[in-house]
């Protein structure tokens, strides 16, 4: 039972990943593809839909990682408090910022509240790198799980690598997104950014990759660079999918690393904690189980319905004119 909800935790992180990464990567892009308020609005408009939703995953995730290992829980939140909690900041500044950019008919409100998405989504994606990296290479802990060091022991020069993999990632993911959800122009300026800085933005990405797991990381080499290619030959929807499996494959490879440890002691490694030494009871697994079956299909169904509903692409010709 330990085992399959350190399976079902990997496959939110999953879900998360695959689904927040677009909408992090536009927000990324904001100022770059959006050239005037009408495009930016655009751009805001492909995720307006989907974007809380998304967010969904990180809670559940972090929901099931505390009631399933809670002492997985317990020193990964503590030991990195201070970038979780920049983390959490630059999430809540991005909710805002969506609620709030059109509540004013004002171009200077609107800028104000576009540097707010612009630098939540880059603080979030790296933020959510740096944790899920945390998690794979480990922190400095002790026999009873606490922290040794300063606050910031979790980060060090492999856990930015983490950060900067999933920054990479989230840009040319969110490239891709635009480039499938619009029309026009500005499907053309996020089709040639992708493919322009895909080689680069991904590097981080492969390193991380070669770092923790070495020859694995072909798959996600091989995944990315076919959605490369449909993207150049303009099949947008196919690209998006070979991105997706990109991440389903760096997800696995990470997490089959880490196992059967949840959290690796960079000091012993008998200190690190384990599957089975930092799950809840059999009672309490039990339980979670009964309740992801019954209510994970509604989810999905409800979540598939909304992206069925919005799948139309959306150009300046769909913004209003005031």
């Amino acid at each position: 039972m330990e085992t399959l909800w350190f399976c079902v935790i990997a496959l939110l992180w999953l879900g998360y990943l695959f689904l927040e990464g677009f909408d992090f990567g536009v927000g990324m892009l904001l100022p770059f593809l959006g050239r005037d308020n009408t495009e930016r609005r655009v751009m805001i408009n492909t995720i307006g839909p989907v974007w809380d939703g998304n967010e969904v995953w990180l809670l559940v995730a972090g929901g099931a990682t505390f009631a399933a290992f809670p002492g997985w829980y317990a020193a990964l939140f503590s030991a990195a408090y201070l970038p979780l909690t920049l983390f959490l900041l630059a999430l809540i500044g991005r909710g805002v910022a969506f609620e709030y950019r059109g509540k004013v008919d004002s171009e200077r409100w609107r800028k104000v509240w576009d540097v707010v998405i612009f630098v939540g989504s880059w603080v979030a994606a790296l933020g959510v790198g740096l944790v899920i990296s945390t998690t794979v290479i480990g922190l400095p802990i002790d026999a009873a799980g606490d922290r040794v060091g300063s606050p910031f022991a979790a980060i060090r020069p492999e856990t930015l690598l983490g950060a900067l993999a999933i920054a990479g990632y989230a840009l040319v993911h969110g490239a891709i997104f635009v480039s499938l959800k619009t029309e026009g122009e500005i499907r053309e300026r996020a089709r040639r950014m992708a493919l322009t800085m895909a080689p680069v933005a991904l590097l981080p990405l492969v390193g991380l990759l070669l770092y923790v797991a070495g020859f694995w990381a072909l798959p996600v080499l091989l995944f990315a660079g076919l959605a490369l290619w449909r993207l150049w030959a303009g099949r947008e929807g196919q690209a998006f999918a070979f991105m997706g499996l990109a991440v389903a494959a760096t997800v696995t490879v990470l997490f089959a690393s880490l196992y059967p440890n949840v959290l690796p002691s960079t000091l012993d490694p008998a200190y690190s904690l384990t599957v089975a030494g930092a799950a809840s009871s059999p009672y309490t697994l039990t339980v979670m189980t009964w309740v992801a079956a019954f209510g994970t299909p509604a989810v999905l169904v409800y979540q598939g319905w909304t992206y069925w509903v919005f799948r139309k692409r959306i150009g300046v010709r769909h913004i209003p004119v005031h």
